[in-house]
């Protein structure tokens, strides 16, 4: 059986890591390059660095941030934000990056997939997903949260999954920063309607959030930020709980 992924997700705005609540109020949380450092010292299986402002600012994600993180961790290193191009993806890589993370570039242009998949493999792409259940139905949105869309989460998993994304990291809006337990019933559709990994984002606030987003969510990854920058949950502590309830993670 896979092992599950422990994921901390860096959020970067100015140069900082930064964390809110459902996508609003941030605060500031550290230096990225020294938390990635300290992740990839402390067992976290892979390491999800977004640069969050740069599709709202429309720029390109900060390459020398890049390389400065590559050059620390020995763990899997998804770089997102602002990437619309596959020069943009080449350039990532170069400076470290294992994967990447596209969101409002693929819905905008969802072409854009199978020429990222095409070109690097399905196992660079991910595809972002930020969803808000709004009456019981859960719609994409984009630019970091703010712009709403018509888009079915359901629909468009399945249509990047068969455009070649390797991965799906789903965030639910709802769900975000407010440490009340990840958006389970809606990830466990998500893993009956598509065959390749999920990874879980938004609401970590406890071990057993986790454990309930393997098991009841069927998640192969689970991401938080918050809970692990303010060390609330030490990563190591949740892979030990997590083997003690039976789920698979490397430890």
């Amino acid at each position: 059986m896979l092992t599950k992924r422990i994921v901390p997700c860096l959020d970067i705005k100015n140069g900082r890591t930064v964390k809110g609540v459902n996508f609003v109020d941030l605060r500031d949380a550290g230096d990225p390059v020294v938390m990635a450092k300290q992740y990839a010292e402390l067992g976290a299986d892979e390491l999800v660095f977004l640069d969050i402002a740069a599709t709202l600012e429309n720029r390109k994600t900060m390459h020398e941030m890049v390389l400065k993180v590559a050059a620390q961790v020995n763990i899997p290193f998804t770089v997102g934000g602002g990437i619309s191009s596959i020069e943009d993806v080449d350039a990532l890589l170069h400076c470290g990056a294992d994967k990447v993370s596209i969101n409002s570039s693929a819905v905008k242009r969802p072409a854009l997939i199978n020429e990222l998949s095409e070109k690097f493999g399905s196992q660079c792409v991910v595809v972002a997903i930020d969803a808000k259940q709004i009456e019981g139905d859960w719609y994409v949105h984009l630019a970091g949260g703010t712009i709403p869309t018509e888009i079915k989460l359901f629909d468009w998993a399945k249509e990047v999954e068969e455009r070649g994304a390797g991965e799906i990291l789903f965030t639910s809006m709802n769900h975000d920063g407010t440490k009340a337990g990840f958006a389970n019933e809606a990830l466990g559709k998500l893993s009956g309607v598509v065959n390749i990994p999920i990874i879980a984002s938004g609401g970590a606030g406890t071990i057993q959030h986790f454990a309930d987003a393997f098991i009841k969510g069927k998640a192969d990854a689970a991401l938080a930020a918050s809970v692990f920058h303010f060390g609330e949950i030490p990563v190591l502590e949740l892979k030990k709980e997590l083997k003690k309830q039976g789920i698979p993670v490397r430890l």
